[in-house]
């Protein structure tokens, strides 16, 4: 991507971002033109191609730091010593805070890799299932160390992926539950789900002294 050096580029390119994210989650990406998007920023359209040659190339660039930052925040969270049940009930804590906190970025994310092409978005799924191995391996070890019951590995991730990114779906913070109350909800629902009820008091012990 071509760049223009200096805090005033940094800033512009920083607007150009949040302007597509906006725009892109609202109408969708083939109805967005570099146009709308110059209008948007307030600046001209061929402003645009200095910092993102294509329409293509701006949308690849924000899926991509999409899931840089999604797996750079779990890497700053993880604790490989924990037990299954605490890694994963911090899993499930850090992906609806961090989609929460980024509501056009998720739904951009989710909602546009048809608009891709193949080689950008093998690019991009490669990325997602790297982040996703991490939930797999977790719940193999809890399913190793009889702490969870699983069927299927493969599966149950992918359901708990559907459901702890879903909440961007109907949560606003300005409604009765908060960010708080919506993560120790869904943290005890994924602890049903893989069979780990009797678990519940570890991770509230766990959650306990790191807050102590």
């Amino acid at each position: 991507m071509a760049r223009t050096t200096g805090s005033d580029g940094e800033r512009t390119a920083a607007a150009i971002r949040e302007a597509a994210l906006s725009l892109i989650a609202r109408h969708g990406y083939e109805a967005v033109s570099m146009r709308d998007l110059a209008a948007e920023v307030g600046v001209q359209a061929a402003a645009l191609y200095r910092y993102f040659p294509t329409k293509e190339e701006l949308l690849f660039s924000l899926m991509d730091s999409h899931m840089l930052a999604l797996a750079a925040s779990w890497e700053a969270r993880r604790d490989p010593a924990a037990p299954p049940a605490v890694r994963l009930a911090a899993f499930v804590d850090n992906h609806i805070r961090f989609h929460v906190s980024r509501r056009h970025s998720t739904h951009v994310s989710n909602m546009e890799l048809r608009s891709l092409s193949k080689g950008r978005l093998t690019a991009i799924l490669k990325l997602r299932n790297a982040y996703e191995k991490e939930l797999r391996a977790i719940l193999r070890d809890g399913a190793e160390a009889r702490a969870f019951t699983i069927g299927d590995i493969g599966l149950t991730a992918m359901a708990i992926i559907q459901m702890i990114t879903g909440v961007i779906v109907w949560f606003r913070p300005d409604e009765r539950l908060s960010v708080d109350e919506v993560a120790a909800t869904y943290r005890d629902m994924t602890m049903r789900l893989v069979g780990a009820d009797r678990e519940k008091t570890l991770v509230h012990q766990h959650d306990e002294l790191r807050s102590g």
